[in-house]
């Protein structure tokens, strides 16, 4: 047996690995699992993903469907590791914009961050409307079919969004989702010179998103902010005045980011 075999043997944590297989077999799995599932995915003994995901709700990681049974991840993963300055994290930074632009919209305002080749909504602010689009945080998002999504892939490094474009699924979730490759590249150019990222019904018909970026400095960018709402409040005529106003929000966020480094 090769040296470096046996090391990594001794160094292994079956109960771990089984754990995190199951955390990331999970995150790609909106609307969970259940132990059958897990166990025939995993390929493990029910009796042991049975004990993990007793010890993952008990902790607060997950929850179970009482009508499905299915397993899904909550928010609480989210905390773990947020972008932190001077102890405050990107969604304690950016309250009090998300606020201000649900005060001058009146729509939901969401924050995300970027998660390999998703996004994840870690915070929003309901709307003051009474339709109004509300999501559990968690959520994860892609990065071609909407606003914020297209957004986070649009402000990547130029190295990380070639790869990840060569790499996306273009799924079509509705006749408006951007499904060819030199189309979302020309769309991530659009973005950059505009400032925002717009979503025209591409992933829900109905639905209209308008996102702005949040920096950590002038080069990086520390997640994305914006506005879902129903079409008929954000019609596609009205695009560059919200944008306006989300950019706005996304600015004031990344001018306190500034201040707290």
């Amino acid at each position: 047996m090769p040296e470096n075999a046996t090391v990594e043997s001794a160094a292994s944590v079956p109960a771990l690995d089984r754990s995190l297989d199951l955390l990331e077999t999970l995150s790609s799995e909106p609307r969970g699992l259940t132990l059958s599932q897990l166990s025939e995915t995993l390929s493990a003994p029910k009796n042991s993903m049975f004990r993990i995901t007793q010890t993952l709700l008990s902790r607060g990681y997950l929850v179970r469907d009482e009508g499905t049974l299915a397993f899904r991840l909550t928010p609480k993963l989210l905390k773990l590791s947020p972008p932190r300055w001077r102890g405050i994290s990107l969604a304690e930074a950016s309250r009090q914009g998300m606020n201000w632009l649900r005060d001058e919209t009146g729509e939901t305002v969401q924050l995300g961050v970027l998660n390999e080749q998703q996004g994840v909504i870690i915070d929003q602010v309901e709307g003051t409307q009474p339709l109004r689009i509300v999501v559990n945080l968690g959520l994860r998002f892609a990065l071609h079919n909407n606003a914020p999504g297209k957004l986070l892939l649009a402000y990547m490094t130029a190295e990380q969004r070639s790869r990840t474009l060569s790499e996306l699924k273009l799924t079509a979730t509705t006749p408006r989702t951007i499904t060819i490759r030199s189309e979302l590249r020309k769309e991530c150019e659009r973005i950059i010179a505009a400032g925002y990222s717009t979503d025209y019904a591409e992933a829900d018909d109905g639905v209209h998103c308008i996102a702005a970026p949040i920096f950590d400095s002038d080069e990086t960018i520390a997640g994305a902010i914006w506005i879902s709402g129903p079409a008929k409040r954000l019609p596609k005529s009205r695009f560059p005045a919200f944008g306006g106003k989300v950019s706005a929000a996304g600015q004031r966020i990344s001018r306190f980011i500034e201040e707290m480094r």
